[in-house]
């Protein structure tokens, strides 16, 4: 007699993000850029993440000066105010800040004068327009190795103008540069097409590390979906992901 038993209806093994270890690109300060509004929301993020098997976040706030002028003297009592409310619910996660900047003028002048804050030893998160590539792109890789800096470009697969252009992102993997992909792109929160790229990605072995990129609820929600769902382990948990090597 057959067995009554469907192997589609077999419930995944592995749901959680012990894999990725840190969370080293996410937008959970409270009230410093387009990510968590108040310490309320900051504390959710961190709780409903770390139920998922993080245990250390690098938060990432914007800086670009036009829209977002943090800094340090911005960034660090937060993170501090942060720090401590964690101690006061009893939330034993480590949480440190870097930053995500802009790859503009401002940067560059940050940059000279090495008033950077990297995510650990000298890498740096590194972002540009989602619609149009940064002016000299390639001098600007050149300029953060040159000054000793090891560059992490935030969500290649979210570029447009990549999407039919891989043979520049291969010169950057060339140039030095890191690739860090968003959990969310590999959920389908960007749509199909960021999907299907961050897919060919890691089917290159493109992908270095990899982020979380939250800044809202909603965000959350797709990142648990997608991490219980069992999917997140089936695209990366026996993936070389160096976040563990380069950020615990």
């Amino acid at each position: 007699m057959f067995s009554s038993f469907n192997f589609f209806s077999k419930k995944p093994t592995n749901v959680t993000l012990e894999w990725m270890g840190v969370d080293i690109h996410s937008h959970i300060l409270p009230g410093i850029d387009d990510g968590s509004r108040d310490m309320t929301s900051s504390i959710s993020y961190i709780k409903g993440l770390s139920e998922l098997g993080i245990k250390k976040f690098i938060c990432t706030p914007h800086i670009f000066t036009e829209v977002y002028p943090n800094s340090v003297d911005t960034i660090t009592p937060v993170l501090e105010s942060l720090r401590k409310e964690l101690i006061i619910q009893h939330i034993d996660v480590e949480v440190n800040a870097a930053a995500e900047y802009m790859m503009d003028l401002d940067f560059l002048d940050l940059l000279k004068n090495d008033q950077i804050l990297c995510l650990k030893g000298k890498y740096v998160l590194v972002e540009m327009s989602y619609q149009v590539e940064t002016r000299n792109i390639d001098q600007f890789i050149f300029d953060i190795n040159i000054k000793g800096y090891l560059p992490v470009l935030a969500h290649p697969e979210r570029y447009i103008y990549y999407h039919n252009n891989f043979e520049q992102l291969r010169r950057m993997k060339e140039q030095g540069c890191l690739f860090q992909l968003n959990l969310l792109s590999l959920a389908g929160y960007y749509g199909k097409v960021v999907k299907q790229i961050a897919l060919t990605l890691i089917k290159e072995n493109m992908i270095d590390v990899v982020g979380s990129d939250l800044h809202h609820d909603k965000h959350l929600e797709y990142v648990k979906k997608f991490v219980k769902s069992g999917e997140a382990a089936k695209y990366l948990a026996n993936y070389p992901i160096r976040n563990k090597e380069l950020f615990l």
